[in-house]
């Protein structure tokens, strides 16, 4: 028991963690060099999980790595998901400044900042251009959860911003698919399975996880529980590197040169607009927890969405583009989970200390008023 508790500090470890990204990815290179994933055709995942339920599901490398997919992001979000409570809900759904900050870089900024760096660094109407614009439409609905998670910001703020992204991109990816792609034919249905699948179920499962905790253990040895989902959580996002790196590993060691074309427009993409988020949230007051879940529900993008569009829609060179995405994705937001962790004590800390000072000093002016105003001759006199 003491040598898995201590298994456990070892995964929450924060220090250790880029070990872990490293290693996995690397196995994930490894195993789709030596069984050659890259040739096969790749499985939706909602089609392998509609095939489950229709019973036509068929054992197959393809379908195998699709369900891993949403198995590793099923293990990331549930954690998290069981963690919030109600009445932090509550008060995220009361953040209109934070929504409205999500909302303008989501779908103002980011679809077109990612179609001008397309434009600069790819063959504008080239595949990998179209994969690339592709993948900047939609705003993450999953995995930017598990993001403000790590870097310990407001886990409910970023669930109701991802439930309010997810609705209007069902409405406006087909709206913006037609304006920067032109004519493009996909089942908008494909974007409210993948809500229900990578959204839906995590919420469901863990909403039930803490009422029967909290209803076994009561709230303080629900707590105690916290660790080991925690854990679960980070294993999860291992085990999704590993299945994401698979699935390119063979076309990453021999065709380094795509990765690299697809890295620099997409390490920019990402950067920038979550420094320039984070820094907008901090100079709104924002706290350290609600700047981190904005900066993410704005930067991150819908990979699942993006990909299944693409194989749907699209030349399997366009898909390609979609699903080497995440691979360069993953990687950098776990750097600017690092990055947000780093700056808080620089940034935010200072701010709450000198709110602080100045509360302080407003209290010992008021109290030194009160003094005076007390001890004057027309008080006296009175």
């Amino acid at each position: 028991m003491n040598g898995f508790r201590r298994l456990i500090g070892k995964l929450q470890n924060f220090k250790l963690l880029p070990v872990y990204v490293l290693f996995c990815m690397a196995v994930g290179i490894g195993l789709g060099k030596v069984y050659g994933i890259s040739n096969f055709e790749l499985t939706p995942p909602i089609d392998a999980m509609i095939s489950i339920f229709q019973g036509t599901y068929t054992f197959s490398l393809p379908n195998s790595l699709a369900l891993g997919i949403i198995l590793g992001l099923f293990l990331m979000i549930y954690p998290a998901m069981a963690n919030i409570k109600f009445e932090d809900l509550g008060r995220a759904v009361k953040s209109p400044k934070q929504l409205l900050v999500v909302l303008f870089f989501n779908f103002a900024v980011a679809p077109f900042w990612m179609l001008l760096l397309a434009n600069l660094f790819l063959t504008p109407g080239s595949d990998f251009h179209t994969g690339l614009v592709l993948y900047g439409l939609a705003p993450c609905i999953a995995m930017v959860i598990v993001f403000t998670f790590l870097s310990l910001g407001n886990s409910a703020l970023a669930i109701v911003l991802v439930a309010i992204n997810s609705i209007l991109q069902m409405i406006l990816i087909p709206v913006y698919a037609k304006w920067l792609l032109g004519e493009v034919n996909f089942d908008v249905w494909v974007v409210a399975e993948s809500v229900v699948l990578y959204l839906g179920i995590p919420l469901i499962a863990g909403v039930l996880t803490r009422r029967w905790g909290v209803k076994k253990y009561g709230e303080e040895g629900f707590t105690r529980i916290k660790a080991y989902l925690d854990a679960l959580s980070i294993v999860g996002l291992l085990f999704t590197l590993i299945v994401m790196f698979a699935l390119k590993g063979d076309l990453i060691l021999a065709r380094p040169g795509i990765i690299l074309k697809l890295a620099i427009p997409m390490i920019i993409f990402f950067w920038s607009l979550f420094v320039v988020v984070y820094m907008v949230s901090w100079k709104l007051g924002f706290s350290y927890e609600d700047a981190t879940a904005v900066a993410f529900n704005s930067t991150g993008r819908d990979f699942e969405i993006a990909i299944a569009i693409a194989i749907t829609a699209f030349t399997p060179t366009v898909a390609l583009a979609t699903v080497v995405g995440p691979l360069i994705e993953v990687p950098v937001m776990l750097v600017l989970v690092w990055f947000a962790r780093t700056t808080k004590s620089r940034l935010f800390m200072e701010k709450e200390k000198a709110v602080e000072v100045i509360g302080q000093f407003n209290t010992r002016e008021r109290e030194r008023t009160q003094y005076a105003a007390r001890n004057s001759p027309s008080h006296k006199f009175r």
